[in-house]
């Protein structure tokens, strides 16, 4: 199986250029992997302005969070095999437009039940988009400037995830033109607008040469294990646990086993299905992606949880809520462009010493927390994220680089769909998880203990992801 890569019509008998994804085409697709993890976490903070604006309950308003999530996490893999099977610069172009469309719609919904029904088709339309800007760089890139992209992904994936919340607080208290929480969907407008711009100059097509067929089964048993396990534990507690929710999450182990068993037998037939088995043969996305699930479970939920804790608990506004983690921000993004060389120099042992410096991080701000209360803001808090933000951006750029790095040209849509949808249904998983924990602990413990102690859950899936990040290939392409 060969790869079909054409930035441009070529004639018959025409040599063609060897294919390149330039500085603006890097940049172009990077912009496009910002705005769906920012728009994951932008809706953190104004969650209270949209819930009292649009007179929306609590279960409401994580179906706004949630819906996006799901749908988001159901289709990143078939938005891979769409985009290897029709072209990922022409499934990125209509994602991105879908996007900014579903935006749009966002921030003019008239009421809560609109605005749900426009995050689940934002999610959708990301899905269509994010699988196309990691098979680009597979495909268009290799050696070192491969290297250097992927480190630049990851570098732009965890900043996004820290940035989105600040920047909904911003956005939130500047009410630009009376806009209020609308800005926060707002502002993916003309940011797609000029993505779209940019991406039919400097984004190269790239496709299978043979590529396979849809898997219809396959799809169809993926959407079903991830919703059975998603949407009760989102939507469980403010629901009180009805029936359903219980039958829902017994029917997800049967259907993962379903879906595994379709796959095997796709598999073994030497088809290739939606999330091919034999993929899992290769042992850094194998290790990589088992490190991504506790990591990107804790990343989420803590970003939940601090959100509504400033809030409702210490009285911050929102832009104080998101500034005080900008420590984490900027001081991640310093360390992110160290990255590379420190892994040149020391390999993937950098990422268990990133966890160890997020969990001192994370225990210097659990006992902030615990001493400070509720006087917790920025100054409290900046001890330790700058320390968490440091041993972040030692694992995230990292292991996303290593999880791909030796999944071959021709899978790398299908490679980048199981590496996104890992990731995200992880993070879909932290904010179901650890923020029903602390909100189902709050009533009886007070909100400054049921903070602590989620954090030192959190604490203990950090020492999770450091004695994994041991068992990592030491070396990567």
């Amino acid at each position: 199986m060969t790869e079909t890569i054409t930035s441009r019509p070529v004639r018959p008998g025409t040599p063609q250029a060897p294919p390149a994804l330039g500085g603006l085409g890097l940049f172009t697709v990077l912009l496009a992997a910002a705005l769906p993890l920012v728009d994951f976490f932008i809706v953190n903070v104004a969650l209270p302005t949209i819930g009292a604006d649009l007179s929306a309950s609590e279960a409401v308003l994580e179906l706004v969070v949630a819906g996006y999530g799901v749908a988001y996490a159901v289709l990143l893999v078939l938005g891979g095999r769409l985009g290897d099977l029709f072209g990922r610069r022409r499934l990125f172009l209509g994602g991105m437009a879908a996007f900014g469309l579903t935006s749009l719609a966002c921030g003019l919904a008239p009421d809560a039940w609109s605005l749900v029904a426009a995050r689940v088709a934002q999610g959708a339309s990301a899905a269509a988009m994010l699988p196309q800007v990691l098979a680009t760089i597979q495909a268009t890139t290799s050696g070192p400037r491969r290297a250097k992209a992927m480190g630049l992904y990851g570098a732009t994936a965890g900043l996004s995830m820290v940035a989105g919340q600040i920047l909904g607080g911003v956005l939130v208290a500047a009410d630009i033109a009376g806009t209020g929480w609308r800005s926060v969907f707002l502002v993916n407008v003309p940011v797609v607008l000029a993505g779209l711009f940019l991406a039919a100059r400097a984004v190269p097509e790239t496709r299978s040469a043979r590529p396979e067929p849809v898997d219809v089964p396959g799809t169809f048993l993926l959407a079903a294990s991830i919703l059975t396990l998603l949407v009760p534990l989102t939507e469980g507690r403010a629901a009180g646990w009805p029936l359903w929710t219980w039958l829902s999450l017994a029917a997800f182990p049967f259907a993962a086993a379903a879906f595994y068993a379709v796959e095997r037998r796709a598999d073994r037939a030497g088809r290739t299905p939606l999330v091919p088995p034999s993929l899992f043969a290769i042992v850094s996305l194998r290790r990589g992606l088992l490190l991504i699930v506790p990591f990107s479970i804790g990343f989420s939920g803590f970003m939940f949880v601090i959100a509504v804790a400033l809030q409702q608990g210490a009285g911050l506004g929102p832009v104080a809520a998101g500034l005080a983690l900008a420590p984490l921000a900027v001081v991640f993004f310093l360390f992110s462009l160290a990255g590379p060389r420190l892994v040149a120099r020391y390999g993937t042992r950098v990422v268990p010493t990133g966890a160890a410096l997020q969990g001192l991080g994370l225990a210097l701000m659990t006992l902030a927390a615990w001493r400070s209360w509720p006087d917790l803001g920025l100054v409290e808090l900046l001890p330790g994220a700058a320390v968490a933000g440091a041993g972040q951006a030692l694992q995230l750029p990292v292991v996303l680089r290593l999880v791909l790095s030796e999944v071959p040209a021709e899978r790398a849509g299908v490679g980048s769909g199981v590496m996104v949808t890992t990731q995200q249904s992880s993070l879909a998983l932290g904010v179901a998880t650890l923020g029903t924990l602390f909100l189902s602990l709050t009533p009886g413990m007070g909100m400054r203990d049921a903070l602590v102690t989620t954090l030192l859950v959190q604490l203990a899936a950090v020492a999770l992801t450091g004695l994994l990040a041991l068992r990592l290939p030491r070396t990567m392409n």
